[in-house]
């Protein structure tokens, strides 16, 4: 293996570089990014960098010197259109062509857009660097913004905006927002912290259109003929994983590029981060996870796995996400789409300081914090990645 092929320098390429690197490998890494950046941190978009705590010079991932110690061979500001798995060649927008015995695909996802919204003034989505700026820099006290999703980008964004004075309208479709992820009681009790801090929340309503006039967002359409008013829309309701460029490549593409336990794609093809959809044999099915935690985690375990063909293990992590809203630090553990059913088992949802637990079948296969100290979850980290059962793990009581 002489050249290995790094499509995607976010946090999950730059790990499956950096492990190559630790773990001896000496052949020739190439770095490919569509982004002109160094790679960079996302969470802290929606965040940090959008309340200002943050300038983008906080953001890369690592210095300069850092990365140019790994001795890789970078092409950024240039996205990849295709690849030829059988005689392994990818092509790039420029008109290049780059050889590889091993690709690693980790190009991630893009936000869904409205139809209509393209090339309109003021309507946003938080992806980039340049999202965010953009966005920051029209976040002014007595402005209005519409958040369409309430998603946790767009709450972030909402609990960013209310923090600077500006007024907020939050649309959702859902009657309870996060309510198939994470439960209804606990969707109603974040959805509480938002109506506590001034924001418009309207739930079980649907956009039609954006509405603008000189090519300046205006407001936002909603099917019941409502116009709600805005200087500025920030558009959450979702994801496309970027998998445009390998169709036609042979790779079965369902919902991100399918791989197996190992991250394999296919033969010299692995699937890391937001575009994998692997099959975790923890929790024994197939999952696509959108958190820089577990790009990292698996960019690793491929690095390592394409090192070791021999001796390759299986990626079966326990997913981590986290969120900032208001004065709540969420933190979460496990997979916990599709449970039937969750238990509190500290604190009080009234408080919005709890721990919950989630079932799937006999088993506990997830844990989520609101408002308390870090260490609390830990514990319960361990107990999911131990595929404790159920009654065991929380009492026969609190599961009742």
């Amino acid at each position: 293996m002489e050249r290995v092929v790094i499509v995607g320098a976010s946090a999950g390429g730059l790990a499956t570089a950096e492990t190559l690197r630790r773990h001896g490998y000496e052949g020739t890494v190439t770095l490919i990014g569509d982004e002109p950046h160094l790679p960079y941190d996302r969470p802290p978009l929606s965040k940090q960098i959008l309340s200002g705590e943050w300038g983008p010079d906080r953001l890369p991932l690592r210095s300069r010197e850092d990365i140019g110690a790994l001795g890789l061979e970078l092409r950024l500001g240039g996205a990849a259109v295709g690849v030829d798995v059988q005689d392994r060649i990818m092509a790039l927008a420029d008109g290049d062509t780059v050889g590889y015995d091993a690709l690693v695909v980790a190009t991630g996802v893009r936000p869904r857009r409205l139809p209509g919204s393209t090339g309109v003034r003021g309507v946003h989505v938080i992806r980039t660097l340049e999202d965010a700026t953009a966005l920051k820099e029209r976040l002014a006290p007595g402005r209005r913004l519409v958040v369409v999703g309430a998603g946790f980008i767009g709450a972030e964004a909402a609990a960013v905006a209310r923090g600077l004075g500006i007024e907020v309208t939050m649309l959702e479709p859902a009657p309870v927002p996060l309510a198939h992820a994470l439960g209804e009681d606990i969707g109603r009790t974040l959805t509480q912290a938002h109506h506590d801090h001034g924001v418009d929340l309207r739930t079980g309503v649907t956009v039609r259109e954006i509405v603008s006039s000189g090519g300046q967002v205006t407001g936002v359409g909603l099917t019941d003929g409502t116009v709600v008013p805005a200087d500025d829309v920030v558009v959450g309701i979702g994801t496309h994983p970027n998998t445009e460029w390998l169709e036609g490549s042979g790779l079965t593409l369902d919902n991100g590029l399918v791989c197996d336990e190992y991250s394999q794609a296919a033969p010299g093809v692995w699937g890391v981060g937001d575009v994998a959809r692997w099959y975790n044999p923890l929790f024994e099915t197939s999952m696509r996870i959108e958190h820089r935690t577990n790009a990292a985690e698996q960019g690793m375990a491929v690095a390592r796995n394409l090192l070791a063909p021999d001796a390759r293990k299986p990626f079966a992590p326990v997913p981590y996400f986290w969120s900032d809203q208001y004065d709540m630090k969420i933190q979460a553990y496990g997979y916990l789409r599709g449970h039937d059913e969750v238990a509190v088992v500290e604190g009080d949802l009234a408080s919005r300081r709890f721990i919950a637990v989630y079932r799937t079948g006999d088993h506990l296969v997830g844990a989520l914090s609101v408002g308390m100290p870090p260490k609390t979850i830990r514990t319960w980290r361990a107990a999911v990645a131990a595929r404790q059962e159920w009654s065991a793990a929380v009492g026969d009581g609190l599961a009742a």
